[in-house]
């Protein structure tokens, strides 16, 4: 299985850390050229190859950690998705409902992804937390997951598991999707607090 980053940012350098850690191998990617990315690369590890978007592409696995209004972009870049697995870390700050046309987030990601197995995860962790390791006090800091296809849900899991997480499903992207995607400029309290509420 092979692994690439797309958007090399706060997001996408503290998911090359988690890599980097675990010793296994991500490529990265963003808009800039590939080599003005080399000198972060390495330095966050030597398993972390810095590639043009399209030779990123090749991956099995692409986690998109590119702002949200930049993923129709990313999705451009491939005639077609079929066989990939899109990590969807994304958040929609600022972007109305209305403009998402009703949809979780990442159901509406998934639309511009033609073919792809989507799986919204890693998005609930700010980047500081994300870049720390995450066996914290004899636990393990959780990742929340959703998707509507278990057979990717499952390696997406193995995988956050391999970097040292708890991943936690929550269903599809319609039930825990949902749970997990920002509303307006907020993101947890509001959104667990929901979820309390069905569970009382």
């Amino acid at each position: 299985m092979s692994y690439a980053i797309i958007g090399f940012g706060k997001i996408g350098q503290a998911l090359a850390h988690a890599f980097a850690r675990k010793n296994i191998e991500v490529a990265v990617a963003s808009r800039r050229p590939a080599e003005a990315l080399v000198p972060q690369a390495r330095a966050i590890g030597s398993t972390v190859v810095a590639k043009s978007l399209r030779d990123a592409l090749e991956a099995d696995t692409i986690i998109l950690a590119v702002p949200f209004g930049e993923h129709g972009e990313v999705a451009k870049a491939l005639p077609s998705w079929e066989g990939k697995t899109v990590i969807d870390a994304t958040n929609t700050f600022g972007v109305s409902p209305e403009e998402l046309d009703g949809l979780p987030s990442s159901a509406f990601v998934a639309k511009a992804f033609t073919g792809a197995k989507l799986v919204k995860g890693f998005n609930h962790l700010i980047a500081t937390t994300l870049a720390t390791d995450p066996v914290v006090e004899g636990g393990h800091r959780v990742v929340f997951l959703s998707g509507d296809d278990e057979d990717a849900v499952a390696p997406v899991a193995a995988l956050a598991k391999q970097l040292g997480f708890a991943p936690v499903k929550l269903g599809k992207l319609s039930e825990g999707g949902a749970l997990v995607h920002a509303r307006g400029r907020t993101w947890g309290p509001l959104i667990f607090q929901d979820l309390f509420k069905k569970e009382q």
